[in-house]
């Protein structure tokens, strides 16, 4: 039965997903987002203050439109998979995966029994439109795109084995604390860091998995995309305010803007 999921098949296709990360965890904004042309969204639950009640919000605000929400845990917590399942988060991405073992646990903790150790309530759960998609229990496996991130040095020594763990739809390339755990805190950049993101990223796409990454730097975006990375997030939303803020409180003062952060330092 195929997947009710039209960003797990674009990733199955290998149709480049472009993104934008949603930071400032306001519902407001990310419908503002979802009419900006993005095929997908990151909705942050690890390093934005969102909570249960605010991401369900924001899956609210973007459901009427053509961005696909992605959904970042604030870790691989079971209980907190299974809540976000059931309001509605088909796209999962899940920070700090070193080991297949973690990948298959992910896994099990999506899966409704016997192939995994999902609790079920969907009938009162928005996921299943509050029981009207009567099928929903039968399709809601095949649904779900598990996205995780591989972004230490164990995780690299271990890249090849995750993405052989059946069920896992894509891994993604963190690369500011991929960049802190080889030495290089705040150095994305560096090419050192850089070079271990590309070969990653030509063993997650030589097992056929998806590989994603965020990055603001349009180059490096495209040079991704080059490698066969099918989703990339190319902003992030309180910073890219930040900066059109700063600029034009610039433009009237006389004083020079602030300096930018970098979002590939930041996340």
């Amino acid at each position: 039965m195929p997947a009710l999921n039209a960003f797990k098949t674009a990733l199955a296709a290998r149709q480049p997903q472009i993104g934008l990360w949603l930071s400032m965890a306001d519902p407001y904004m990310a419908e503002v987002s979802a009419t900006a042309g993005f095929d997908w969204l990151l909705i942050d639950g690890e390093h934005a203050p969102n909570d249960l009640r605010s991401t369900l919000a924001a899956l609210q605000s973007v459901a009427p439109h053509r961005a696909q929400p992605v959904v970042r845990a604030v870790q691989g917590d079971t209980a907190l998979i299974k809540q976000l399942l059931d309001i509605g988060a088909k796209n999962l991405l899940v920070p700090m995966v070193d080991t297949a073992e973690q990948a298959r646990a992910l896994v099990s903790a999506t899966r409704y029994p016997p192939l995994g150790i999902r609790g079920v309530g969907s009938a009162v759960g928005r996921a299943s439109q509050w029981s009207a998609r009567t099928d929903y229990l039968d399709v809601a496996d095949a649904e779900v795109c598990l996205l995780v991130q591989a972004e230490t040095v164990a995780a690299l020594s271990n890249l090849a084995q995750i993405c052989a763990v059946d069920g896992i739809d894509g891994v993604f390339i963190g690369p500011a604390d991929l960049a802190a755990s080889m030495g290089h805190r705040g150095r994305p950049g560096h090419p050192e860091v850089q070079a271990a993101i590309e070969a990653a990223m030509r063993t997650i796409v030589a097992s056929g998995k998806a590989a994603g990454t965020l990055t603001s730097d349009p180059k490096l975006a495209r040079r991704y995309l080059e490698l066969g990375c099918t989703f990339i997030a190319v902003g992030v939303d309180v910073l890219l305010y930040a900066g059109a803020a700063r600029k034009l409180a610039a433009d009237f003062s006389g004083a020079p803007p602030a300096e930018e952060p970098a979002p590939r330092a930041a996340y």
